[in-house]
């Protein structure tokens, strides 16, 4: 079994190129998680998760605890055997679903107590039960148990949840049971600002973890206000260690981020679209529900090496949503999913060669250009 460690193998800038490795593989970085909320990326076999290019995936501590059950899946051997995922899993610790998605919760320095937005059958989520459930899970990546603080709010909010959260991360540290090739992740709060983001990255290195997320971000503030929050946060943190940007994203905050530091990111965002008829594509997003994809027999995108992306013609994307076939969405996010993971290995490589920055440009103005065809039938691009 491997041992859990991060190796820097190059930088452009503020960019970094890394190499996680792991008790179950190794995690080529700047890399994207898809997110398998409840031991599944949905729409998409784990095969097919695999065939894409992605080396490690997100799966969820509150909705597992929930349904089927944290020792349920013990007594199979953890996510990964129950859902057949041979690579790194990471957990995150349920923290933002409990703010966001629980009923009645209350939260005091102990935990938050809360009614399942199930079945309203109460729980009480701790910073020790955190890691306890995740530990059952047989998570590769545990992350400490945070307070997810809302956007906006006053400072002096801001700072009370933050030091919140350092405290819980203390406790997660002592109740993590350390294993060769696993890795504890502690999470950066202090929302937009400076100062707060500074003191909270102090203390989780005064804990010490394997790695560092930044979470309250992509809440709402908006690009910019994310962009500004990771120009002063990244700066104060540890080089040696994975950066992991949480909930990121669109593409175009994921190559802004990886130009600010960033190391790892995970969102829903390529398999929602993906089952609600949007197509991530090098010329932008394309909704294939348009009449304009009627009769254009184009793949969805030539440059990536996946059969939903270059077999199947827009016009078939377009009636298979017109029709409500399953099928629609399950091409849709295998294309979605391999779209990330292409624009991922674009960005280790543009970093590695020191070309990031006329990539990023490149990416930018390709994603403005959109993907019409002319009127001629030309293609516009």
């Amino acid at each position: 079994m491997s041992a859990f460690s991060f190796e820097l193998l190059g930088t452009d800038g503020d960019a970094r190129r890394g190499r996680l490795t792991t008790a179950h593989g190794v995690i080529n970085t700047p890399a994207f998680m898809p997110v398998g909320t409840a031991a599944t990326v949905k729409a998409m076999l784990p095969e097919t998760v695999a065939s894409t290019g992605a080396e490690i995936i997100l799966a969820n501590t509150y909705h597992l605890m929930l349904r089927p059950g944290a020792e349920r899946i013990a007594k199979f051997g953890g996510v990964r055997k129950f859902m057949n995922w041979s690579g790194p899993l990471l957990t995150d610790s349920g923290g933002y679903q409990v703010m966001s998605l629980a009923k009645l919760r209350k939260m005091t320095e102990d935990g938050v107590t809360f009614q399942s937005h199930i079945d309203g059958s109460r729980h009480h989520l701790t910073p020790e039960r955190s890691i306890q459930i995740q530990h059952m899970l047989d998570a590769t990546i545990t992350m400490a148990f945070d307070e997810c603080t809302p956007f906006p709010a006053e400072k002096d909010e801001v700072a009370e949840s933050m030091r919140l959260s350092m405290r819980w991360a203390k406790r997660s540290k002592s109740a993590y049971v350390p294993r060769e090739g696993y890795g504890l992740f502690g999470i950066v709060q202090g929302g937009i600002h400076e100062d707060l983001r500074a003191d909270s990255i102090g203390a989780l290195q005064n804990v010490g973890f394997d790695g560092y997320a930044v979470g309250g971000l992509a809440v709402g503030e908006g690009q910019d206000l994310m962009f500004s929050t990771l120009d002063h946060t990244m700066p104060h943190m540890p080089k040696d260690k994975p950066r992991y940007l949480m909930g990121v994203g669109k593409p175009l905050d994921i190559v802004g981020a990886v130009q600010r530091g960033c190391d790892m990111f995970d969102c829903v965002l390529p398999t929602r679209s993906g089952r609600t008829a949007q197509a991530f594509t090098r010329y932008g997003a394309l909704n294939m529900r348009n009449a304009r994809h009627a009769d254009d027999l184009r793949p969805l995108d030539e440059s990536i090496d996946c059969p939903a992306s270059r077999i199947y013609s827009r016009a078939y994307y377009h009636h298979l949503f017109r029709c409500d076939e399953v099928l629609g969405l399950m091409l849709l996010t295998w294309h979605n999913v391999a779209f990330y993971q292409q624009m991922m290995t674009d960005l280790r490589a543009a970093i590695q060669n020191g070309t990031l920055a006329s990539y990023a440009a490149a990416f930018a103005a390709d994603q403005a250009r959109g993907d019409a065809v002319a009127d001629d039938g030309d293609d516009a691009r």
